[in-house]
């Protein structure tokens, strides 16, 4: 298997809606995005996959030198090694790659935060970042889009948090902000236990309404120039707004179930709207 059919199978066979925004990109580019796609998943792997958090560090280290290694032109791993040959048609910073790996690290030591600016960081780093990168490979004319970047990039992490909050809160995580979660009335022993109250319906209908603030923020962000460069974020975002919208419709149940949209439809949110964006 070469380092690319690596990252196509990690890729492919996550059934992430980000995998459904680049399908229609030039080979070149989605080779690109497929790469950095398949490294986050290793490095988020690690904390999701090991069950000893001293052993997630030291396989976080590694991934910390094997970026240095990928710089340095010797990359050991398929994924950066599919990525070496790429470093010089796209700008993809090493400090940025290294960001995203505190940021998995962030997850062994933070299961709490205590408002929207901690959380933020977070989100910062595990997602934004994410999307920096991206907008770099799609390509983009005006440094404006850099903004869009970014806040689409919080968007879909609030959109992750809100989904996966019941199961976030079953592993010992909880991503709600600490000072909301009291404003609101709700108790951390409700998230884990799937105690379903107004008080939690009030409180996940307020974490909606920022993720679609940070989804219109972007989208008017995004220049008219660069639009067409960046449909593939223009098709994730089809899709996880359409997972917002079923979560709504089903009356936020978020405790005990995990919405999510079979693959054909994903594929036709992202056929229709590469053609409209």
């Amino acid at each position: 298997m070469t380092p690319d059919q690596y990252c196509q199978q990690r890729a492919s066979g996550s059934g992430s809606s980000f995998y459904y925004s680049f399908l229609f990109l030039p080979p070149l580019r989605r080779r690109a995005i497929t790469a950095l796609y398949a490294f986050c998943r290793e490095v988020d792997d690690v904390v999701d996959e090991c069950r000893e958090p001293a052993i997630a560090a030291s396989k976080l280290a590694w991934w910390r030198d094997e970026v240095t290694r990928l710089y340095h032109g010797t990359p050991q791993h398929p994924v950066t090694r599919a990525l070496k040959p790429l470093l010089a048609d796209f700008s993809l910073p090493q400090e940025q790659l290294e960001e995203i790996i505190d940021g998995m690290a962030m997850d062994l030591t933070n299961t709490r935060y205590a408002d929207f600016s901690a959380l933020s960081l977070y989100c910062y780093r595990v997602a934004s970042v994410v999307g920096l990168l991206s907008a770099e490979i799609f390509g983009y004319q005006d440094r404006q889009t850099q903004k869009y970047a970014h806040d689409l990039g919080m968007a879909f992490q609030l959109t992750n948090i809100i989904r996966d909050v019941g199961e976030d809160a079953r592993r010992g995580r909880i991503y709600l902000p600490g000072d909301e979660l009291a404003r609101f009335g709700v108790a951390e022993s409700d998230l884990a236990a799937g105690r379903y109250s107004d008080a939690f319906t009030r409180l996940m209908s307020f974490q909606i309404e920022r993720a679609e603030h940070y989804y219109a923020q972007a989208l008017a962000a995004l220049p008219a120039i660069d639009r067409k460069a960046q449909r593939p974020g223009l098709l994730m975002a089809a899709i996880y707004r359409t997972v917002l919208d079923e979560i709504r419709r089903d009356g936020i149940r978020t405790l005990t179930q995990r919405i999510s949209l079979p693959p054909l439809r994903k594929l036709w949110i992202a056929a229709r709207t590469w053609v409209t964006a």
